[in-house]
């Protein structure tokens, strides 16, 4: 029997999701949890797991697709006695919800599945599929009168797209994640369509013409010959939802920031000796571990800074915990993680789950779960050689520290002028919860622990 599984609502109140990348392909035998997909939220690059164990007889969606959650994205051949239409998804729905692995799907409406959002192209995609398929067969197979219908299909629905670049979803995406103008390409597939190879010897081309003309200064008024004007990319998954958390965290939170400049010199020196420690032995240990280790001592001294504004119950609350969002600048956009507990874990394990975060945040496979819950955090500008700044805060977060770089330069030390190592901290925090005097407080305990790592045990 055929079951059908709908995009799945993932637990953070989305709406849709792009297919970023099937790992399955029809045909194939898939065992139930087994990864068949990769789909892009708001937050992050979710791994999908099988709800069944079966063959996959039918992918709904192309890569590069959004999908609204609730619509059909791919259907299983499964062991059974019912037999069901391939192509009936609304037979193999349910009335009421249907548990997943990840989640809840949609409720269906009354009249059967949710209405499913128009998408500019569809049609040429499905034509384009269809011709594919078709060149796939054998040759034997496949009637010459056929052919001609698929490429008649191909070219009527490419009559009726307009100025659109002739193209399937996949090889757009790839159009866009390369910065290659479509539009500025012929194709070479049936009835003009623009393939994978066309993208990737435009990018060639572009690297020729690079190579000879980017280093160049720009004409007055004109861009490098061959080289498209404008690229334009589409604001959506990870990136259309930072901006719209941090424009709300901007105009909700009245932000404060201070700054301070510390002479850290003494917590360089502990790195050094910590890396050849062999407690440490296999561990990355940067001037990040020890400022997490320092600010959550320095919340349980100040733990007003590790609060939240909760307006529908006009209340403050303050958590005991610190669940430790550590800002990291992935391919796909700005992502915060949070390290659960960070105040319970020694900086043996502060240093592991720091090098664990930032390789997973990396590789886009940061679950939602990973995303939320974040209590105060910090952000580490000092790797881009960046001195200070103004953070904005994590929506329904307190504060967030920003590291700046360490430098040497001359400092008072002794009574005496020398070459010292020198880090600037800047703290924003929301001035509803936190007052001058204890987002200072809180900000010189941090200073005070690099500047003296000895004084951690004063402070415990």
């Amino acid at each position: 029997m055929i079951k059908v599984f709908t995009l799945p609502d993932l637990g953070e109140g989305l709406t849709e999701s792009e297919i970023v990348s099937w790992k399955v392909a029809v045909g194939d035998a898939v065992k139930l949890n087994q990864v068949i997909a990769e789909v892009e939220t708001a937050k992050a690059v979710v791994e999908l797991p099988s709800p069944y164990e079966g063959v996959i007889s039918r992918l709904h969606e192309e890569p590069g697709t959004v999908v609204e959650v609730g619509n059909p994205i791919v259907s299983f051949e499964v062991a059974g006695s019912e037999d069901s239409a391939p192509d009936a998804p609304a037979e193999e729905q349910n009335s009421k919800r249907v548990p997943t692995l990840v989640g809840y799907g949609a409720e269906p409406e009354k009249g059967g599945r949710p209405a499913r959002r128009a998408r500019p192209g569809a049609a040429l995609a499905v034509a384009s599929t269809t011709a594919a398929q078709a060149a796939a067969e054998p040759a034997a197979s496949v009637s010459l009168p056929a052919a001609a219908v698929v490429q008649n299909l191909v070219q009527n629905v490419v009559q009726n797209v307009g100025e659109r670049p002739r193209s399937t979803p996949p090889v757009r995406k790839l159009a866009r994640d390369l910065g290659v103008d479509l539009s500025a390409l012929n194709g070479t597939g049936v009835g003009g369509l623009i393939t994978r190879e066309d993208v990737q010897a435009a990018v060639v081309s572009s690297e020729v013409l690079g190579s000879a003309q980017l280093a160049a200064p720009f004409a007055a008024g004109q861009a490098a010959a061959g080289l498209p004007r404008e690229v334009r990319t589409p604001i959506k998954g990870v990136r259309k939802y930072t901006a719209a958390a941090m424009v709300s965290s901007a105009f909700t939170a009245p932000h404060v920031t201070e700054f301070l400049t510390v002479d850290v010199t003494p917590t360089m020196e502990l790195l050094a000796k910590l890396k050849v420690s062999r407690a440490f032995a296999g561990l990355k240990l940067t001037p990040l571990t020890i400022v997490a280790k320092a600010l959550c001592v320095a919340v349980g001294r100040n733990p007003s800074l590790n609060s939240r504004w909760d307006e529908a119950n006009q209340e403050i609350v303050t958590m005991s915990y610190v669940n430790l969002g550590i800002a990291a600048a992935t391919p796909r956009g700005l992502m915060v993680p949070n390290i659960k507990d960070a105040e319970s874990r020694s900086l043996t394990e502060l240093a592991q789950a720091l090098a664990e975060l930032t390789e997973t945040a990396r590789a886009g496979k940061t679950s939602p779960a990973e995303l939320s819950g974040g209590t105060i955090s910090i952000t580490n500008i000092g790797v881009f050689g960046i001195d200070a700044g103004t953070p904005i805060l994590n929506p329904g977060e307190a504060a967030i520290l920003a590291m700046g770089a360490v430098r040497r330069q001359p400092w008072e030390y002794q009574g005496e002028v020398a070459l010292r190592q020198v880090m600037t901290l800047s703290l924003s925090f929301d001035h509803r919860l936190v007052d001058g005097e204890q987002g200072s407080k809180f900000l010189a305990d941090i200073g005070t622990i690099l500047a003296d790592p000895g004084m951690l045990i004063t402070m415990i």
